[in-house]
């Protein structure tokens, strides 16, 4: 049984440790606010370029003179699986679920004898991927300077990404990050970037306006004007993808730093009440023991 001095150790070592979780919570909730506004800025953005590249892209399908980004290397043989999570932990399974949901794509990929490779985003995912995929990681990006991750650091990304493409290193580039719900909802998302898989569109535009059979002239034409568009295409959806992750890493720490909190108070209440009966137990052991003395005098 532990003693009184371990129980009340026991109990300012909790009682600390609520205190630091009650904290990182209201940070985690001021900080919520403007990276939740900053993506949900980002996604008209991003959704009106998937609209004009469903556009331009409509009289391209086949064309040998099509773009490279945009057709792809004509295999399917390497994979590139760009996996972006937080540089910090601390925030429940947000950052695990995303590198489950790139380890089962990776295992996949592997068992239908394709060669898979790993550019890493966040300093977690590299933790947790490198267990298994160790070899596959061919490079990792780190952000762990940046106070706020910007469109600098997603033309980072996406230039990595553009180099080892154009150096022949993959064939299909798939984006792993987590879409922000809400507080408590953070969906993992994969998005094929290379070739880009562009949206109908009808579901990327909203409802398909009638053109009334008209027929649109391009100056310059669409393969120029998508040679410029698609790597910019790259950089904002990498962009929106470290602000989806940005909110979803906040609403995530916010709502495990809460249940964190609670546990503690519930610890601690358990604690408390163990210290005062073991307390009442040694003040009755010694009233018992006067008594029987004095009976035996």
């Amino acid at each position: 049984m532990p003693s009184l001095k371990e129980l009340r150790n026991r109990i300012t070592s909790v009682r600390s440790t609520q205190k630091i979780t009650k904290a990182m919570q209201m940070v985690a909730a001021a900080k919520l606010r403007r990276a939740q506004e900053a993506a949900e800025a980002a996604r008209p953005y991003a959704e009106r370029m998937d609209a004009v590249l469903a556009n331009l892209a409509t009289g391209l399908e086949g064309r040998e003179d099509a773009p490279v980004l945009f057709s792809g290397t004509g295999k399917d043989q390497v994979h590139l699986l760009v996996v972006v999570t937080a540089e910090r932990g601390l925030c429940g399974g947000f950052n695990s679920n995303i590198a489950k949901l790139a380890r089962d794509h990776a295992m996949r990929l592997t068992r239908e004898g394709k060669t898979v490779k790993i550019l890493c985003v966040g300093r977690k995912g590299r933790d947790m991927l490198r267990r298994t995929f160790g070899p596959q990681i061919v490079d990792t990006i780190d952000f762990r300077t940046v106070r706020r991750v910007g469109f600098t650091e997603a033309q980072e990304v996406s230039r990595r990404v553009l180099s080892m493409f154009e150096a022949g290193e993959f064939d299909v580039a798939t984006l792993f990050y987590s879409e922000f719900k809400n507080v408590i909802t953070q969906k993992p998302t994969a998005l094929q970037l290379i070739p880009v898989r562009v949206p109908p569109a009808k579901a990327a535009g909203g409802p398909a306006l009638d053109l009334g059979g008209a027929i649109y002239e391009y100056e310059p034409e669409e393969t120029e004007i998508l040679a410029d568009l698609l790597p910019r295409n790259l950089s904002v959806q990498v962009f929106r993808a470290l602000l989806e992750n940005a909110a979803g890493e906040q609403g995530a720490r916010m709502s495990a730093m809460d249940a964190a909190t609670r546990n503690a108070g519930d610890m601690i209440n358990k604690l408390t009440l163990r210290y005062n009966r073991t307390r009442q137990a040694m003040i009755t052991k010694e009233l018992i023991e006067i008594i029987s003395g004095a009976e035996a005098v």
